[in-house]
């Protein structure tokens, strides 16, 4: 009896000396045993059970006559952007964004800093802020940032206002990008682009699905009507306001593409040692040895089958793949390797070879522009030219070709059979985890397609 006496002081003095902490502790173990006896058999008694009283109250509206005073009284503020052209003036600008005045135009035409927003290419960004006599209150403009190491992750931000004498002043800063996770979903009817307009996705998130999904599926062939892709991707954005150029889509984080009945899958993931890559579920790497394709997305308009010679008027066998492009766009290596000839080669006009491993090489043709020298090394992805027109073509395209020990093999399904990379033992634990929350964002935006998508 002694000893629980001796207990119940001890415990009364704990109590005293750290209720506050016995009590949330006692509160939080209570709730925990409600939420448990919630889930296995409600004890509450039934609600319909339960007497009701009916509470009415006579409520008395405000007079409209005096709301309307107040709203008439407060001072009204407009916003407008706009995005600039190449070849604007001050003037053309403000005519734009509904702003007429001459001493804020002619303060963008000499100030050092406000100039720069018109200055170079258009796209830039420009908001105004006005009262309701059209007076400025402030004008913001948003572009690319400069400097090379805060390209992709960064703004300048140019902010013209009056100071506290109704001077212009202006002021440039240097601000980080925000990322916003999008969720969006589409359905083939035509084109990859035209379903990609249709769900309101950027172009470059399309590019990037191509590009995701190159070894899998043939984008230019293998499109069925029906097919579905849903993507989740990053929206960059300027203090929360969408911005207007290149920039303002970010990576593509995870996506789905079911082509001909089968489903094709890919999750973006950064290991610990900064480097990122896309990855199945499975965790074996989108990305193989070589590229599906020497340019970004583009129409293929000569495959590796017989054709019709458009010079020399014969049939004859197309050892290589032609994609037609506009003069100058960029030409890419698929893969790693050596610089074995650049320069001019009979009718391939301006071509470069590049050596890869394994007795295999590649050739672009008929570029308007080589930007490599023989015995160079260029990784996968590098630009070592652009499209052209030289040599024996008819118009402005490049001209691919994959050799295997000096034999020509279809390009297309080299790549697929390409050997692939596969996720470290070390890393797999982390990417389940990232893998595990990107696929259930991919079955919101798979809804987003909605049934006339999938039954059409």
């Amino acid at each position: 009896m002694g000893t629980l006496a001796q207990t119940a002081v001890a415990a009364q003095s704990l109590l005293l000396r750290h209720h506050r902490k016995v009590l949330v502790s006692t509160a939080a173990l209570l709730a925990g045993f409600g939420v448990a006896a919630f889930a296995v058999a409600p004890l509450a008694p039934d609600a319909a059970a339960l007497p009701q009283r009916w509470l009415t109250e006579a409520v008395q509206p405000l007079a409209i006559e005096p709301q309307l005073e107040a709203l008439a009284a407060r001072p009204v503020e407009m916003f407008r952007t706009e995005l600039t052209r190449s070849g604007d003036s001050p003037t053309s600008l403000l005519k734009r964004l509904g702003v007429v005045d001459a001493y804020l135009a002619a303060f963008l035409r000499s100030d050092a800093v406000a100039r720069r927003l018109l200055e170079g290419r258009g796209g830039r960004v420009v908001q105004v802020h006005t009262r309701e006599d059209g007076s400025l209150v402030e004008l913001i403009g948003r572009y690319p940032a400069q400097q090379a190491e805060q390209v992709g992750t960064h703004f300048t931000r140019i902010t013209v206002a009056r100071d506290a004498q109704g001077s212009l002043v202006s002021k440039e800063e240097t601000a980080p990008l925000q990322s916003q996770v999008r969720l969006a979903g589409g359905v083939i009817r035509s084109s990859l682009f035209a379903a990609s307009d249709e769900a309101r996705i950027p172009d470059a998130i399309a590019v990037q699905l191509a590009e995701i999904f190159a070894a899998d599926i043939d984008m230019h062939r293998e499109l069925r009507r029906g097919d579905t892709f849903s993507v989740v991707y990053e929206s960059l954005t300027a203090d929360g306001e969408p911005i207007g150029w290149s920039l303002g889509t970010g990576r593509v984080l995870a996506a789905e593409f079911v082509n001909a009945g089968r489903t094709h899958q890919a999750v973006w993931y950064r290991s610990a040692d900064g480097r990122g890559a896309y990855f199945d579920l499975t965790g074996q790497s989108k990305k193989r040895a070589f590229l599906a394709s020497p340019m970004e997305f583009s129409r293929m308009s000569s495959g590796f089958a017989m054709r019709f010679h458009p010079i020399q008027q014969t049939w004859r066998k197309h050892l290589g793949v032609d994609y037609a492009a506009p003069t100058g766009t960029p030409v890419r290596t698929v893969g790693d390797g050596v610089v074995e000839f650049s320069g001019w080669q009979n009718g391939y006009g301006n071509v470069i070879h590049v050596k890869h491993a394994n007795e295999r090489s590649t050739v672009y043709a008929h570029l308007s522009r080589i930007d490599v020298k023989k015995g160079q090394r260029v990784e996968q992805g590098a630009r070592i030219g652009a499209v052209g027109t030289t040599g024996w073509s008819t118009g402005p395209h490049l001209h691919f070709e994959f050799r295997v020990n000096g034999e020509h093999q279809d390009p297309l399904r080299i790549a697929k059979a390409s050997e692939a990379i596969t996720l470290p033992p070390s890393a797999k634990g982390e990417f389940a985890t990232v893998a595990l929350a990107m696929q259930g964002k991919l079955v919101v935006a798979d809804s987003l397609i909605g049934a006339r998508g999938h039954n059409e």
